[in-house]
């Protein structure tokens, strides 16, 4: 048990991202079947909302068909939010994304976010193979390409003249909340001229957080049902039972993300196989740098590290990634944090039970 005392963090919700990671020699059925595992855990101990987050052609993320696994994590527990963090607009139809989360909202009533991000969330050719066009990656298309979205979500009709009047989205259902993810400023100040909810990627932008935060801030205008901004940050956390644990689980989220910005993704790597890696100073520079702004710990310097978070950003949500190879190290990860934050369970009783083989449909 941890010494008594308020945390920061015992008063703002908590919520996981999960990218699925994937090891060396381990088949991505296993890795999908602990997010499931992990999923419940996290129903059970009070978190409020699982996100799972668009990647491509990445060896060691299994999250690529994002909707296909909101349905399975939606199916496999019965309260927590389950959604998208997020889905990269750009590499996807707006009458497609409307069609999965109509069929996810129908299916999981009440159940289901949509978050939405401009970036590709891959390299240049990989998407291009996604969105089948020699063309550049279009970002700025963006605003109209989320007004297409939203007007297919809500069932709207398009004007006369629109290329996309008398198209409708099936099937309806009551819209999700839509939420625009960031790492910079752009989407901050979309979140907040458009009155939606932000999200931002503290784990990996974390130099542009507070600047992000303040414009989307400055920028909210108030709206029926929305009538202040509301912003989640998410951030890295390895929480073990003692500091030199966590650090030998962070090895692995050090050495991928160096092979990641050196253009070499591959499988997510073991503590072993990162205690064994022949580092030279200038990549444990560059490391340090890529993950200066992950949370590693003990649960109380992990407490203090979400303390500081949020005393510095004002966040409404936090939002906990943490990537292990094992399954097991996540689901403790999540246990820790919901201990030191306080989270209320949802149940009582034993753990869930194991996650089958073939996915709950």
């Amino acid at each position: 048990m941890l010494p008594s005392g308020v945390s920061s963090t015992q008063h703002v919700p908590l919520s996981v991202l999960d990218v699925v990671p994937v090891g060396g020699g381990v088949p991505a059925s296993e890795a999908m079947r602990g997010s499931l595992s992990l999923a419940r855990r996290a129903e059970q101990l009070g978190y409020s909302r699982y996100w799972l987050a668009e990647h491509h052609g990445m060896p060691g993320i299994a999250s690529s068909a994002t909707a296909v696994l909101i349905g399975q994590i939606a199916a496999a527990t019965s309260t927590i939010r389950v959604g998208s963090g997020g889905v990269m607009l750009p590499n996807h139809a707006p009458l497609a994304v409307a069609e999965q989360f109509g069929t996810l909202g129908t299916l999981f009533p009440g159940r289901i976010d949509l978050g939405i991000g401009r970036a590709p969330g891959t390299d240049p050719a990989t998407a291009r193979a996604l969105r089948r066009t020699a063309g550049t990656l279009a970002v700025d298309d963006f605003p109209q390409q989320l007004s297409e979205l939203t007007t297919f979500l809500a069932g709207g009709e398009f004007p006369a003249d629109h290329p996309m009047h008398g198209v409708q989205a099936v099937p309806q259902a009551p819209v999700p909340p839509i939420w625009l993810l960031g790492s910079s400023g752009y989407s901050a100040q979309v979140a907040g001229m458009l009155s939606l909810p932000f999200a931002f990627a503290h784990h990996f932008s974390p130099a542009n957080t507070i600047p992000a935060l303040e414009l989307y801030r400055r920028s909210f205008r108030p709206a029926p049902g929305r009538e202040r901004p509301y912003a989640i940050v998410a951030a890295a956390v390895i929480c073990a039972d003692d500091d030199e644990r966590a650090e030998w689980l962070h090895g692995p989220s050090r050495l991928a993300m160096l092979r990641l910005r050196g253009g070499r993704p591959g499988t997510f790597p073991s503590p072993e196989e990162a205690a064994a890696y022949p580092w030279t100073p200038q990549e444990r520079a560059a490391a340090d740098n890529i993950t200066g702004s992950h949370i590693v710990g003990s649960p109380l310097t992990v407490r203090a590290g979400l303390d500081a978070l949020l005393d510095a950003t004002h966040a409404d949500e936090i939002m906990v990634t943490t990537n292990t190879q094992n399954p097991a190290d996540r689901i403790r990860c999540l246990e820790l944090v919901a201990e030191i934050s306080g989270l209320t369970p949802t149940a009582d009783g034993p753990p869930p039970t194991p996650i089958p083989a073939t996915a709950p449909r």
